[in-house]
């Protein structure tokens, strides 16, 4: 940092952005920025003082944002300090406003991005006020009820922020958060993903190592063993991952990974979600909670490195047994994934080393030297994932994922990565037939391009490949191939961005201090000419067969079609890249022949010529003396003479010859605008003799060349975009420019160009608009007024020339100016603008024909509209001036925002993220400058408003609600960026909206009317006038939108208006966020303010506020506060005066329900009025009503709920046990009293009253919380049942209503209608409507209920029982505080209800009645329902009513228990018992239901780490019952058929026919448990695997019966199954056992799941030496099987083994199978008449066919290479081609597989055989027996 800067500003800038200094006026900008700095200082801190959040403090945050997109963090480090304090105590305001709070969260975050800036000495901030402020959002309680609107991105703004907070909270913080969050870790309920969801957000990683002890090292071993120890992927397992991720990223070299290394690689593996074998099943569950691959990513290249090399050879592994899927025959969901692993893993790798070997050190902690990366690993890392990468080049998805990370492994060993991809490459080009190799392979070479150009150390011989490529590259020009010929440009220009194109071979003789290659780089830039004369060849002959007449017939459009603008903007981008690249010589030689194309042809304008002309434009930008003293003369000299007839200039067509030179001359002079001076009267007397042509292609032109001749001499722009300062134009002997192939622009000394117009220039643009803007002017005001009659084509062409002018100059022209209007929005502070200066001095003596433009139009507009409204074709060009006269100086937001894109499109398909600092190439950098001019020119928010800007609104308003459709929409573009730019303009305009709009105005038009509506709904991301989160434009808007109904334009008959109307009320639900009531401001942040106020530095210049001021802020405070809520009441009531209308339609009807549904809120109850509306409405005609009234009443009655106190208790006093200090979970005995004991019920008022009732289900598990507050006695709670007398008037309305029989019977006849057959499903809206009922009323309404329910009830109709279900599941979470008498009442009336529903249940219900009981279960005690599981559990199967209803009642009873969780052990144990002997059911539906409800009933047996044993029933001791029932069928080794016959007969069936009953439903049982517990009991299982190999089915065959099928599924399911080590070695004898058993389809079942289980383990398995042998053992076993098909198998297990490398085809292994092969078979003898069959030997066949069959596994291993064994192996092979079958078979299978296989690189794979071997293969792929 220079020390001038220093003093110029009078601080050390945090880190501003350093383009501003390039810019050609950077000299202003320090005193700019100090200037802004300081106002945006005072104003805030004064606005903060006075109490003004809006629009005092709205305002200056957003000005400070701004201030940050221009200048970066340009204050000094004690304001960044501030700044965040001061914001974060704005963000964390109770009660903000939701829209302020993303507002200030945004800019918060932004402050905090760069963390290196700031270190924990210099910010802390607290976590808690941010949990607070998550919690209140994310989990809202009233969210659901309507009362609270939150926009769909506050999760997003408010997980970024505290990300962004993270490294700054306090050191004890993990601490405090462990003890807030553990006691929410109960693995069965929601409150786990709430728990790990806040963890991975929250715990701070970047803590420095002195403190790790306060960090992650109180957590780290807790939750790893959490997540080893969980095997079924819950949906918090992705989250813990991430965490990890972040940890492992952000203590590199602090933490031993190598433990976990081989689990962690086995559940990346399983997270890819890879198919294997040919019928697996898939759990569902899998899918959607699959890992992120980001934080994998992050996560596997923190671990890499260090003294152990673990990771590396893990990640190698799983590459290793991967790769196979990125073949491109390969495609399916997975394949996306593997995608993005592959781009992204090299780019983190890179990040890495970035940081640890080139990034400044911050105060965040460094890499320990004995964790970096050594380059060993980095060559390591990289030789793992060529493979892949160059596969996954040709994917389906495209090869750009591949082009990245080839990008980013170059950038660390280009010598590994780019030779085997230019061996692909120089193939493709030569290719006819396979375009699609040509474009993959240039996108990835474009990726490598500067790593190939720089050469480097490590890969001299890079550049060498230059020119080649580029020579073969040119036959991509093609006319008939668009993306090759698109792909090929960007080749080109990438390449010759990067190097010189400058002819060095003289150098050789000239130089003796040449390397090697360097040598031979100057010999071969010999050719650099003859590359650019060809390239233009190429391009020439592309643009003759793209004209017009050629590509289109006559009819068609004259415009270019999209693809066409694509070539011509690729043509001309790369011509121009070339020849800013070119030395002088070249240049000359190619301006040479552009010119003769260009002048000895005449082109069509419209396609042909455009591209041409681009060509010119190119060459003139290059080096405009030159060029334009070749083209200037002749086109002036073509021109003049073919516009020498007078007759000309009326003619309608046009000679060609003169629009193509009118064409290439307005191109040409795009250039500097110095240069062109000499030519300026040349060019004046050009556009005098062609702006006036009858012909509007000819004035057309004419104007652009007007509009180019006065841009290039107004604008401020650089000149040359040259890879070097200076350009290549210096002799060899001083410059050599070999040496600057792929060299990066120098941030610091760019040395730019930059055109700043002269005074001369200035004299030049106020002459032309002198003599051609102003007489146009002076015709159009005469017209205007009536003077002068002009037809419409003149007043066109005039308008045009206008235009054109305005566009040319109008970074000339000063702003409109006019008088601020100011009443519109009061405020304490001034909300005035930021003028930033642009490099221009506007000079006011001259005329501002800006003004005279303004006052011209608004003239001649209002005369158009007058007298010939249908001229549309010069309204739409006055609406362009409009819009221009507002906003352009010089640029447009559209065109900027495309350059951004492709600016950071370029940016990063050639950035070096390896070494950072902005090493991008020359031209980037000036482009980036550039755009940061654009930037500030563009930076227009926060106008003032003035009366100019007011007249010209309300123009173009008038214009948006004209006649024609096309004229209002355009006029509303432009309406909608102008009313964005100025303050509160919106308020002005809102009252003359809604003029139109009103219902007694007779003279409105529908189309007044439409576009008025227009106005109103805004496009899709500007302003919506409806809809602005302010009170004073809501009570405006909605209550017109609503009474426009009643207007005479209105016509439901148009759908037009129809769906306007339903777009207006959509958009605005859409939108909607609540807004504030309270706009108080904490204490905490006034003192802040004040410390900003007094800051140095810059100082502000503003007074502090005086006691006065700060005591008027407090007062206008409170004022706007009771405002608001005045406001808020008025809107209610007018929105309820415009419904009782009369004749409103229903339409406008429904909207207003739905507008009054949005002003809900929790914090201010309805008013009484709309409370009673909505409570009528309960009983309203239409439906869509009804549903809107029951949501409205069931927030009202949520806003009008009694707070029920409550106190602390300590859990270990009522359990009478001693605190314990380590963790412990599960059931201890400090939780046993929260257990459901039917000993100890509260069945009487003592026992009740008594009872310490713990409502919420998690509470105890894990921890206890740190206060456990339960509710307060029944004495201390408010008042229950109250008289009619001592309610509030609302509880009033709502008691009358509800007490009313009549309204009650209509309630409920409603209630109980059906909606959409069969869609219908139980309400939870209903429910909350009945359960805030029962609470706030206690049993009132009961008594009116009951006889409805009683009838209901005992109708089995599907809407009926649904209702019945709903008010049910109300009742019973209703009367959580009611009194012991009165909920035994309840219970007496309640149990023979719901016994009554159980029996009369049906299909359509049975999910309804299972929804209600769980709903009434959730979170409550399960002591408080003890009738309700007593009842339930009475004999819920007993074969009343058939199996249909067993079914039912175990599902619902499911549902009641589920929700309980951990809480009733015993309840789980008497169903257990009740169920054991009942497994053995006949009835599929009830085997299914049981299935369920065991995974239920042991879903709490759970071996998580520090877990006690569960007093819940445990899987160990039911599957030993159980097997020893499946003993008759354990024993028997035939295969078991189903043959029992569905009837429950009754009489002793034998034990075997139980038996087999009894393991029907245990594997439904299976097959439920596989999705749903967290952990698998693996031991148990394989006790009965041996019984489900005998009975699973080898063919995939849908008549198999029941069992058979689950069998099968089962296996699959187990067979994914995650394994612990430990576990390994109790699976493998199993699967011995079985392999010898008698049963050939249980042998060949083993093989499948064999290859499932090691796939889905492979790390594990890996990592057990033993093991893998024993894989091996038992699959060469296999091969020699009697049975065929399970040699077969074998065969294919084998080939998958080692073609995920798990095997290796090693030496023994080779010699085995080929001693196996040599096994001899007795000679076919001639056969005895009488002998019927051969007599060879089955062993030694087999034997044989094994090793063939080995062979054959070996080649299919390795579908898409040749490694070196394989051409003897196929040799080997081919020897048996004449065997008896089976071999003769797996020969030719094998054969023929290896040619699919090989075919498409047959070219390579050829390489690896002998001369001979190729013959005999030749001989055998294509002989006769081949056929045969």
């Amino acid at each position: 940092m220079n020390t001038d800067e220093f003093r110029g500003l009078g601080f050390v800038p945090q880190k501003e952005i350093v383009y501003n200094k390039l810019l050609p006026y950077s000299d202003k900008l320090d005193e700019e920025s100090n200037d802004i700095l300081a106002k945006i200082k005072a104003n805030l801190g004064r606005a903060v003082q006075l109490r003004e959040l809006w629009p005092g403090v709205l305002f200056w945050t957003r000005k400070l944002s701004t201030y940050i997109r221009l200048y970066g963090r340009k204050f000094s480090k004690e304001d960044h300090v501030l700044f965040i304090k001061l914001l974060y105590e704005l963000v964390t305001i109770p009660k903000l406003e939701i829209s302020m709070m993303q507002g200030f969260a945004r800019l918060l975050v932004n402050l905090l991005k760069k963390k290196e800036l700031l270190s924990r000495e210099d910010l802390e901030l607290p976590w808690l006020p941010l949990y607070e402020l998550l919690e209140r959002i994310l989990y809202s309680k009233t969210e659901h009820l309507g009362l609270n609107w939150f926009p769909n991105s506050v999760e997003n703004v408010l997980k970024t922020l505290v990300k962004s907070c993270r490294p700054y909270f306090p050191e004890d913080a993990t601490k405090e958060m462990l003890q807030e969050w553990r006691p929410l870790l109960c693995p069965f309920d929601v409150t786990m993903q709430k728990a790990i969801g806040y963890f991975e957000l929250f715990l701070p990683t970047t803590l420095p190592p002195e403190l790790h002890q306060k960090g992650f090292k109180l957590w780290f071993d807790e939750l790893m063993g959490l997540w080893v120890s969980v095997q079924n992927l819950p949906g918090w397992e992705g989250h813990l991952v991430n965490l990890f991720a972040r940890l492992a990223s952000d203590n590199i070299g602090y933490l031993d990974w190598d433990p976990y290394v081989d689990k962690i690689f086995t559940r990346i593996l399983r997270s890819l979600n890879l198919p294997v074998g040919s019928s697996q099943v898939l759990v569902p569950r899998y899918l959607t909670n699959a890992y992120d691959i980001g934080h994998i990513v992050l996560w596997v290249s923190s671990m890499l490195g260090g003294p152990s090399k673990q990771t590396q050879k893990q990640l190698s592994g799983l590459f290793n047994s991967i790769t196979s899927f990125f073949h491109p025959s390969n495609n399916g969901r997975w394949l996306m994934k593997l995608m993005k692993l592959v781009q992204r893993l090299p780019a983190s790798v890179v990040r890495r080393l970035h940081r640890e070997r080139y990034k400044k050190q911050t105060w965040l902690t460094p890499v320990p030297d004995s964790h970096k990366l050594t380059d060993q690993d980095i060559t390591d890392f990289v030789e793992s994932m060529k493979q892949p990468v160059l596969l996954a080049m040709f994917s389906k998805t495209g090869s750009l994922d591949a082009a990245q990370a080839l990008q980013n492994l170059a950038l660390m060993r280009p010598e590994l990565v780019i030779p085997p991809v230019l061996e692909k490459t120089y193939p493709a080009m030569e290719t006819l037939t396979e375009p699609h190799q040509l474009t993959a392979t240039l996108s990835c070479v474009i990726g490598v391009a500067r790593s190939l150009v720089s050469g480097g150390k490590r890969f001299p011989e890079g550049p060498k490949h230059m020119l080649p490529l580029l020579m073969r590259a040119l036959p991509g020009v093609d006319p008939n191939d668009f993306s090759k010929c698109m792909i090929t440009f960007q080749f080109i220009a990438t390449f010759s961005t990067l190097v010189p194109l400058v002819d060095c071979s003289s150098a050789v003789h000239e130089r003796d201090d040449l390397t090697e290659v360097e040598r031979e780089l100057c010999s071969v830039s010999a050719e650099f000419e003859d590359f650019v004369l060809q390239f233009m060849d190429r391009c020439f002959a592309l643009i003759e067969s793209s004209t017009l007449e050629q590509t289109r017939e006559e009819t068609e459009t004259e415009k270019m079609t999209h693809l066409e603008s694509l070539v011509e903007l690729g043509l001309s981008s790369t011509f121009s890249t070339i020849l800013t690249q070119c030395s002088k010589d070249i240049f000359k030689v190619a301006l040479e022949k552009v010119f003769n194309f260009a002048t000895t042809n005449i082109f069509e304008t419209r396609v042909a010529g455009r591209m041409v002309a681009d060509m010119c434009r190119a060459a003139s930008k290059c080096h405009p003396a030159e060029s334009l003293k070749l083209f200037v003369p002749h086109c002036c000299n073509a021109i003049t003479q073919l516009t020498v007839n007078e007759d000309v200039l009326r003619e309608e067509e046009l000679d060609k010859e003169l629009l193509w030179n009118l064409q290439l001359l307005s191109e040409i002079t795009r250039v500097d605008g110095d240069k062109l001076l000499p030519y300026r009267e040349q060019c004046v007397k050009i556009l005098q003799r062609t702006l006036h042509l009858k012909c509007k292609q000819g004035y057309m032109l004419s104007c652009n060349l007007l509009h180019h001749l006065l841009r290039s001499a107004s604008l401020i722009y650089p000149t040359e975009y040259c890879s070097i300062p200076g350009g290549f134009n210096k002799p060899l002997s001083e410059y050599f420019p070999i040496k600057d192939w792929g060299t990066p622009g120098d941030l610091w000394n760019l040395n730019i160009h930059w055109h700043v117009p002269t005074s001369e220039e200035k004299a030049f643009v106020f002459y032309i608009l002198d003599i051609i803007l102003q007489p146009e002017l002076v015709k159009l005001q005469r017209h205007a007024s009536g003077e002068l009659e002009m037809p419409r084509d003149d007043i066109l062409q005039s308008l045009t020339i206008v235009q054109h002018c305005l566009m040319g100059s109008g970074s000339f022209l000063p702003f409109l100016d006019g008088e601020r209007i100011t009443d519109l929005v009061p405020s304490l502070v001034s909300l005035g603008e930021t003028a930033l200066y642009t490099g221009v001095d506007y000079d006011m003596s001259r005329e501002n024909y800006r003004d005279a433009i303004c006052s011209v139009m608004r003239k001649l507009l209002h005369h158009i509209l007058e007298n010939s409204e249908d001229d549309t074709k010069s309204l739409f060009l006055i609406i362009k001036i409009i819009g221009d006269l507002l906003q352009f100086r010089g640029s447009y937001k559209h065109e900027f925002d495309s350059r951004w894109k492709s600016f950071n499109l370029v940016k990063k398909s050639m950035e070096n993220r390896l070494h950072g600092r902005k090493q991008h190439i020359r031209a980037l950098l000036i482009d980036r400058v550039m755009l940061q001019q654009e930037l500030r020119k563009l930076t227009v928010e926060g106008c003032e408003y003035k009366t100019i800007h007011r007249d010209l609104l309300r123009d173009l308003l008038r214009l948006s609600t004209s006649t024609y459709s096309q004229v209002r929409s355009k006029a509303q573009q432009v309406f909608f960026v102008t009313l964005g730019s100025y303050n509160f303009c919106c308020r002005d305009l809102i009252p003359l909206v809604l003029e139109y709009l009103k219902p007694d105005r007779q003279d409105i038009s529908q189309q007044q009317f439409k576009g008025a509506l227009y106005c109103l709904l805004g496009n899709h991301n500007g302003v919506c006038l409806a809809n602005l989160h302010d009170w004073d434009c809501i009570v405006q808007t909605w209550p017109a939108i609503i009474s426009s109904g009643l207007s005479k334009a209105m016509s439901l008959e148009k759908p037009s208006i129809v769906r306007l109307f339903d777009d207006l009320a959509d958009k605005i639900h859409r939108q909607y966020e609540t807004i504030g009531l309270d706009f108080s401001v904490p204490d905490g942040s006034l003192e802040i303010a004040l410390q900003i106020m007094k800051s140095k530095n810059p100082t502000t210049n503003l007074p502090l506020p005086t006691s006065e001021e700060i005591e008027k802020g407090v007062q206008l405070q409170q004022a706007k506060n009771i405002d608001s809520v005045l406001k808020y009441e008025r809107l209610v009531n007018s929105l309820l005066d415009s419904l009782n209308q009369r004749n409103l339609p229903w339409k406008f009807e429904h909207i207003a329900i739905g507008f009054l549904s949005l002003l809900l809120r929790d914090d201010k109850p309805l008013p009484v009025p709309a409370i009673r509306f909505f409570v009528k409405s309960l009983n309203h005609d239409a439906l869509i009503v009804r549903k809107m009234a029951i949501s409205a009443v069931a927030g009202i009655l949520k806003q009008l709920k009694r707070p029920h106190k409550k106190v602390e208790e300590n859990p270990y006093k009522i359990s009478g046990c001693s605190e314990h200090s380590e963790i412990l979970v599960g059931d201890r005995p400090d939780n046993q009293w929260m257990l459901y004991d039917s000993g100890s019920l509260p069945r009487t008022k003592e026992a009740w009253v008594a009872c310490a009732f713990v409502e919420k289900t998690h509470w105890g598990y894990y921890s206890w919380p740190q206060k456990l507050t339960l509710y307060a006695p029944v004495e201390e709670q408010p008042k229950l049942g109250l008289k009619r007398e001592d309610m509030t008037e609302v509880e009033q309305i709502i008691f009358d209503h509800f007490s009313d029989p009549k309204f009650i019977e209509q309630l409920i006849k409603f209630l109980s209608l059906e909606d959409r057959k069969g869609k219908d499903k139980f309400n939870p809206r209903r429910f909350c409507l009945f359960k805030g009922l029962f609470r706030n009323f206690d049993n009132a309404f009961l008594p009116v209920l009951r006889p409805h329910l009683e009838r209901l009830v005992a109708d089995s109709h599907e809407s009926t029982q649904r209702c019945v279900a709903e008010i049910v599941a109300g009742l019973i979470r209703g009367c959580k505080h009611w009194t012991f008498e009165k909920v035994e009442k309840l219970w007496e009336f309640l149990c023979p209800l719901i016994r009554t529903a159980l029996t009369n249940i049906t299909v359509e219900t049975y999910s309804d009645w299972g929804t209600c009981i769980a709903t009434a279960c959730e979170s409550r005690d399960p002591r408080k329902l003890h009738w309700l599981f007593e009842m339930l559990m009475e004999s819920p199967v007993n074969g009343e009513g058939g199996s249909f209803v067993d079914a039912c009642r175990l599902y619902v009873l499911q549902g009641g228990l589920a929700q309980q969780e951990w809480r009733v052990p015993e309840l789980l144990h008497r169903l257990l018992q009740y169920l054991e002997p009942k497994l053995t059911q006949v009835y599929k539906n009830v085997r299914e239901r049981i299935g369920s409800v065991l995974t239920y009933i042991f879903m709490i047996d759970v071996s998580l780490p520090n877990t006690l044993r569960t007093s819940s029933p445990r899987i160990s001791d039911f599957t030993a019952r159980i097997l020893v029932r499946l003993k008759p069928l354990m024993d028997v080794d035939e295969e078991i058929q189903n043959h029992i016959v569905e009837e429950n007969g009754y009489g002793e069936q034998d034990e075997r026919t139980q038996a087999i009953k009894l393991l029907k439903t245990v594997l439904k049982w299976l097959m439920a448990s596989a999705g749903r517990s967290f952990s698998t009991a693996v031991p148990e299982q394989l006790q009965l695997l041996p019984l489900l190999f005998k009975i699973a089915p080898v063919e995939n065959d849908d008549s198999y019966d029941e069992m058979k099928r689950d069998a099968k599924t089962c296996l699959s399911l187990m067979s994914q199954g995650l394994l612990y080590p430990q576990q390994i070695m109790l699976v493998l004898p199993v699967l011995k056992e079985i392999a010898g058993s008698t049963s050939w389809h249980a042998r060949y079942t083993v093989l499948t799941y064999l290859q499932t289980m090691v796939f889905y383990n492979l790390f594990t398995f890996l990592n057990n030496k033993e093991a893998v042998h024993d894989v091996r053992w038992l699959v060469l076993k296999l091969l020699q099987d009697e049975q065929l098909e399970v040699r077969e198998m074998a065969a294919t297990t084998l080939s998958g083994l080692l073609q995920c490398n798990f095997l290796t085809m090693d030496a023994p292994m080779q010699t085995h199978f080929e001693k196996l092969c040599k096994t001899r078979l007795p000679k076919k003898r001639k056969r005895d008449p009488g002998s019927v069959v051969d007599t060879i030997p089955p062993a030694d066949l087999v034997k044989r066919h094994a090793g063939v069959l080995g062979l054959s596994a070996c080649i299919l291993s390795n579908p898409y290479d040749v490694p070196t064994w394989m051409p003897q192996l196929l040799m080997d092979l081919s020897a048996h081609l004449n065997d008896t079958q089976p071999i003769e078979m797996t020969v030719k299978k094998t054969l023929s597989n290896f040619r699919r296989t090989h075919l498409d690189n047959w070219q390579e794979h050829k390489q690896q055989f002998t001369d001979d071997q190729l013959l005999v293969l030749t001989d055998l792929l294509v002989s006769p027996c081949y056929y045969a």
